[in-house]
């Protein structure tokens, strides 16, 4: 998976003083500045970006900064979707990660309580206000559902945005366990009843600030599929002969729907 790179990720709030030569993720709503050159991600640097920047994060020796700049030379805003699309993984990673710490610091400039402009913390990676309140990167949790019936999978098509088979997937909602999360989304996607519902593997899933939760299940009772058509285009039953596309090694949906076609989702992830 995306998360999956050879070099730990140190996530752990620090105000550094950035270096011409670390990397600079500059964004404009979904689109994300860097260089496709070679078939590979490229970030600019900090210095090529004016030498200014707000410190995210480092993996391994370089380190990474949230900066404004215009395109420039090789340099485009590119839909934040060419992250999935090409390497490397570390590069990757790191564009999605920013991601969502861009989208919080953009969606929380004001204070939700009384509504005076927030400030950057000091001491810790939060936003802080006058009055008292302090906000902090927000996470979803949210369920990914590999459903079995038998030798066969559910997958599902969504009517918006990713446009390929995937799981049964959705947010976990106030008072939820991420198993009770599991049984609802799938009745109200899908209409199917499960049971044995088990953990798989989680996933940091920067593109829409969540937490994604890997569950197995078998299906409780009828396998007829009656589709949300609001959520969803399709839904059916696959053998493993049947699905013919690989792992991408970058989502956790992929990795289950592989997982099931090499005949190993009855065993251990570990």
């Amino acid at each position: 998976m995306i998360q999956d790179i050879e070099t730990r990720l140190d996530n752990r709030f620090a105000d550094l003083p950035p270096r011409p030569e670390d990397f600079a993720l500059c964004f404009r709503a979904d689109a994300v500045l860097l260089s496709l050159q070679g078939g590979a991600l490229h970030f600019p640097t900090v210095g090529e970006c004016g030498g200014s920047g707000r410190y995210l994060f480092s993996i391994g020796e370089r380190r990474y900064y949230l900066c404004e700049a215009a395109p420039f030379g090789d340099y485009a805003y590119e839909a934040v979707a060419v992250l999935r699309q090409y390497p490397p993984r570390e590069q990757a990673f790191a564009g999605v990660t920013a991601l969502h710490l861009y989208r919080w610091y953009r969606d929380h400039r004001f204070c939700g309580r009384c509504g005076a402009v927030m400030r950057h913390s000091q001491t810790e990676r939060a936003m802080v206000c006058g009055c008292g309140n302090t906000v902090y990167p927000a996470i979803a949790p949210a369920v990914i559902v590999g459903v079995e019936n038998g030798d066969k999978i559910c997958l599902t098509k969504y009517n918006r945005g990713y446009a390929h088979w995937a799981l049964v997937a959705g947010y976990t909602e106030i008072g939820e366990t991420p198993e009770q999360t599991v049984e609802r989304e799938v009745m109200e996607e899908t209409g199917l009843r499960v049971k044995n519902i088990r953990y798989y593997k989680s996933q940091p899933w920067g593109l829409s600030g969540s937490l994604l939760l890997g569950y197995f299940c078998e299906v409780d009772g009828s396998d007829a599929i009656r589709v949300d058509h609001d959520e969803l285009k399709e839904g059916r039953w696959f053998t493993a002969e049947e699905i013919d596309f690989p792992d991408d090694h970058f989502s956790l949906t992929r990795e289950m729907i592989a997982r099931f076609r090499e005949g190993a989702w009855r065993t251990s992830p570990g």
